[in-house]
């Protein structure tokens, strides 16, 4: 049993779903995060669940690894078949299967992209909110427990996944949970999937929970002497339960970035970014009291972006952050970190992330989710400088260190992949170990994303 011999029965029975050539496999074993290029043996493109339940059980009999793929946009390395085998590219499973207006739920394919599935439900008067930065699709958002800006209202992907389908390591396929929207019947195996980073099982769909468009939308942006003040404004915001959209943190390095890539002309000074959802009364209630601290805290008059377009300009910005950072240093490299501390630590936490940053000598613009106590740096090193990478991984390294000492965790939003491995133990004890258990049950063989998550797996 090889991978040789499963992709010669993968062939066999479906040819016209099998790709074995050079430019199909760079793409798929290519990532922006820095780690190896990681080729599949094989590429192939399933169209129905039917199809994954058999390619995943002639993997299975022959021992041949899968990696389920979504758009590549992972800064984990999820997606990279490191042990070779296939790539089970879920791009063409992309429809949406029924909207249920009434319920306020959606059941989709897992290639569905979030953006394509928001336009499509223009007309319903609903949203699906969980917005990371990419266009990602909704099944490798789902595997990987993906939040985003949007997160401190409506939640992460655990909040807004009601129910799944999803193909085992041998070829079962398995429903878990229903359209109802509790229960409490048997163990949660959606909650299990979710963030499983697809070494559990193969999503194949998705029932999600959908959010009426607000009435009114309002974003604004100030800025601050310093990033403490504006760290401390975001928490005292949270701490008064005021039911704001988006809060984000954008340091006055990201802001200089932002100036000369979408040619703005924002306060050279830390910034936040805000969002208010709701009926006119409310959002303007909301505005009020964030208003009031802010001032309270040195923050600059608002200034606000209320068409859509304006809105949407402005969000696109703030997702494009890793790009426009990088533009701003030729011939480099980024490393993308990614922490989650308790909201009151979040202002300590970043102090000192902050501190150490300057003192290693390589730029690290800090920006984030400050409203769920999210937030990253984007480490950049000079292409090719291998001191300064190892610096670079270092200070991510501590990152992780110092959010887990505060009660958080290694990873917010971006998930363990490879990259984050070595912190499992120290997050999880011996949690962890009951983790492997599960994958040693479920995936016997331990064809499905091999070295993700675990150290052997």
């Amino acid at each position: 049993m090889t991978i040789t011999s499963a992709i010669s029965e993968l062939e066999k029975k479906f040819k016209d779903l099998v790709f074995t050539n050079k430019a199909e496999i760079d793409l798929h074993g290519q990532n922006e995060t820095g780690l190896p290029v990681a080729p599949p043996d094989a590429v192939l493109y399933p169209q129905n669940t039917s199809q994954v339940s058999k390619i995943i059980e002639i993997c299975n009999q022959h021992e041949c690894p899968v990696t389920a793929y979504g758009i590549g946009s992972s800064l984990e390395g999820h997606h990279l078949a490191i042990r070779g085998g296939v790539s089970l590219d879920m791009s063409k499973m992309n429809k949406i299967m029924q909207i249920n207006d009434e319920d306020m739920d959606v059941i989709v394919q897992p290639g569905i992209t979030r953006k394509a599935l928001n336009e499509a439900l223009k007309s319903s008067g609903l949203f699906f909110s969980v917005d990371p930065g990419a266009d990602a699709s909704i099944g490798g958002m789902a595997a990987t427990r993906a939040s985003g800006t949007t997160t401190v209202k409506y939640g992460t992907m655990k909040e807004n996944v009601i129910a799944l389908e999803a193909v085992l390591a041998d070829g079962r396929v398995i429903r878990t949970g229903t359209r109802a929207r509790k229960s409490s019947s048997g163990y949660d195996l959606t909650k299990l999937l979710i963030g499983s980073e697809g070494t559990l099982g193969v999503i194949t769909e998705l029932t999600l929970k959908l959010h009426p468009l607000p009435e009114k939308v309002a974003s604004a942006v100030c800025s601050f002497a310093d990033i403490k003040s504006a760290v401390d404004s975001a928490i005292l915001i949270m701490q008064s339960a005021i039911p704001i959209a988006r809060i984000e943190l954008i340091d006055q390095e990201s802001v200089q970035a932002f100036n000369k890539v979408s040619e703005k002309n924002m306060r050279d000074e830390p910034h936040l970014f805000m969002e208010f959802h709701g009926s006119p009364a409310s959002v303007n209630e909301q505005i009020s009291s964030v208003e009031e601290i802010i001032n309270e805290l040195g923050g600059t008059e608002f200034l606000w972006a209320t068409k859509t377009e304006d809105r949407n300009a402005l969000w696109q910005m703030r997702h494009n952050a890793f790009y426009s950072v990088k533009s701003m240093y030729p011939d480099s490299d980024a490393i993308s970190t990614d922490v989650c501390v308790p909201i009151s630590k979040l202002s300590e936490v970043i102090e000192e992330t902050v501190n150490e940053i300057k003192s290693s000598g390589i730029p690290g613009p800090i920006l984030g989710h400050v409203g769920d106590g999210n937030f990253h740096s984007l480490l950049v090193t000079k292409k090719g400088n291998l001191s300064e990478k190892k610096t670079a991984l270092k200070l991510a390294e501590n990152m992780s260190k110092r959010a887990i000492a505060f009660g958080g965790t290694c990873t917010g939003e971006h998930g363990i992949g490879m990259g984050k491995i070595k912190f499992m133990n120290h997050e999880h004890g011996e949690a962890w170990n009951i983790m492997g258990d599960i994958k040693r049950t479920l995936d016997p063989k331990n064809i499905l994303n091999p070295g993700k998550l675990f150290n052997s797996n």
